[in-house]
């Protein structure tokens, strides 16, 4: 290959590069969730939802105590992949002090269908299109799902986390929101 022909080469790919770069960078800001750490989590309290059960759940009941609230809908393979270990944290931690909170945002028939095959442990709210809305003013400015959203006992919130959660991030949150 003659020289024009290899800087142009590399200069077409110099700019590819920069191109791939740039828009991975604006789509990683884009699906951050807002909002920083310390922000108090007093849209959740006000709140009363359905559960799947055909009781209602006043959010105001699981203030006071740390809360792992987690947004999902049974279409959502990683949400419903995190579903178990959501439920082990909740069994594994509710007795020092741990809430642990599932929102679906979701129909009804399909949360329960789901639930019948897949039973947790912790509350269930049927928050719908509500849920949208009260991710976002909890800082999913996306409406992406799995999101989930660590309050601590004097209603700050600690952690957001757009996407399925580890097991190590349990770990780390549990230790930072404390019980």
């Amino acid at each position: 290959m003659a020289a024009p022909e290899r800087r142009r080469a590399l200069l077409v790919g110099g700019v590819a590069v920069a191109a791939a770069v740039a828009g991975a960078g604006v789509a990683g800001w884009r699906l951050r969730p807002s909002g920083a750490p310390g922000d108090r989590a007093d849209a959740l309290w006000a709140l009363t939802l359905d559960t799947p059960a055909g009781t209602e759940l006043a959010l105001s009941t699981l203030r006071g105590r740390p809360l792992l609230v987690n947004f999902w809908a049974t279409w959502c393979p990683p949400c419903v992949e995190e579903m178990p270990l959501l439920d082990r944290f909740y069994r594994e931690n509710s007795a020092s002090g741990w809430n642990v909170l599932g929102l679906a945002i979701d129909q009804p028939s399909s949360v329960r269908q789901f639930l019948s095959r897949t039973p947790v442990s912790f509350p269930i709210g049927l928050a719908g299109l509500q849920g949208t809305e009260l991710g976002r003013s909890l800082g999913n400015q996306t409406g992406g799902l799995p999101f989930t959203v660590v309050v601590d006992a004097g209603g700050l919130i600690r952690q957001r986390k757009m996407g399925q959660v580890t097991p190590a991030e349990l770990d780390r949150w549990k230790a930072a929101a404390g019980a």
